[in-house]
């Protein structure tokens, strides 16, 4: 059996997607499991238990894990993460779960200039020390949060960042959830430490030149300050605070650390991860 944590997101959707199409036991976490039901495809719905659980209450969660052996364990980033995480490794040790694969983040280091990672590593090294195999994989910015960019595309032609020409790796959300199910049911991979990125790595501008194609119309990239872009997307996109600046800080990043596509997924299933160009196609209607 394999517990899926935070299954109404993207990674873990894609992750129980992936499960139930390989036919291994699989049990789905919710605090709300009908809404989740209501999500899945008839398929998936077929083939997973549902279980309520919450991250906050630890009782609830090691009732969730009886009986499992394998956790995979992703979560929203946010203020409580790391304590919610950290509830999911504990009850995990106490139910005898033997693996844990875990999403993390590719700065998680007890320095990190990016906050939401130094707690990931903060979680890592506990998982580490508890017993259970850990593995971790490391994703960079997932393509799904480009999304987020399609309604000032639509509305104005304007991306609003804070990287200059810098390069950013991407990934879709459904190849992390591959990985991780190839990782889940291929013993030799456990215990491992995997970057996760795309075939190429694009700068805001690339990104927009490729995206003004595809639309037939300009998009332009509007360079902005940190801390403009900070205050751009708390007063004009209505993000919270900490959500700002977790934005901030993964795009300075990039502009401090070269980032540079890394082929370990292609290496490890067999094909080519997914494209950026493929999925600003597919979701080229809501730039529009």
């Amino acid at each position: 059996m394999i517990v899926v944590m935070g299954a109404a997101g993207a990674t873990g959707g894609a992750t129980l997607r992936s499960l139930t199409a390989l036919g291994v036991p699989v049990r789905a976490l919710s605090r709300e499991p009908a809404r989740l039901a209501a999500a899945l495809d008839a398929p998936t719905l077929a083939r997973v238990e549902l279980v309520r659980a919450d991250a906050a209450d630890p009782h609830s969660l090691r009732a969730a894990f009886t009986g499992a052996q394998q956790l995979f364990l992703t979560m929203a980033n946010g203020p409580q993460q790391v304590r919610y995480e950290l509830n999911a490794v504990e009850a995990a040790v106490d139910r005898g779960v033997r693996h844990v694969v875990k999403v993390s983040a590719p700065a998680a280091e007890p320095d990190s200039p990016v906050a939401v990672s130094r707690g990931h590593h903060l979680v890592e090294e506990r998982l580490r020390a508890s017993g259970p195999t850990a593995t971790v994989l490391r994703p960079y910015a997932f393509l799904q949060k480009l999304l987020l960019l399609a309604p000032g595309v639509a509305a104005a032609g304007v991306v609003h960042g804070a990287m200059g020409g810098a390069r950013c790796n991407y990934v879709d959300a459904r190849d992390i959830g591959d990985f991780a199910a190839a990782v889940l049911t291929r013993p030799e991979l456990a215990g491992g430490t995997y970057p996760l990125t795309g075939p190429r790595a694009y700068s805001y501008p690339e990104l927009t030149d490729l995206l003004g194609g595809l639309l037939g119309r300009p998009v332009r990239y509007l360079d902005l300050a940190p801390a403009e872009l900070r205050a751009h997307l708390v007063h004009r996109a209505g993000l919270p605070d900490w959500l700002a600046a977790h934005v901030v800080e993964i795009q300075q990043l990039a502009v401090a650390r070269t980032e540079i596509p890394d082929d370990t997924f292609q290496r490890l299933t067999g094909r080519a991860p997914r494209t950026l160009e493929a999925f600003l196609t597919e979701n080229l209607p809501l730039f529009r």
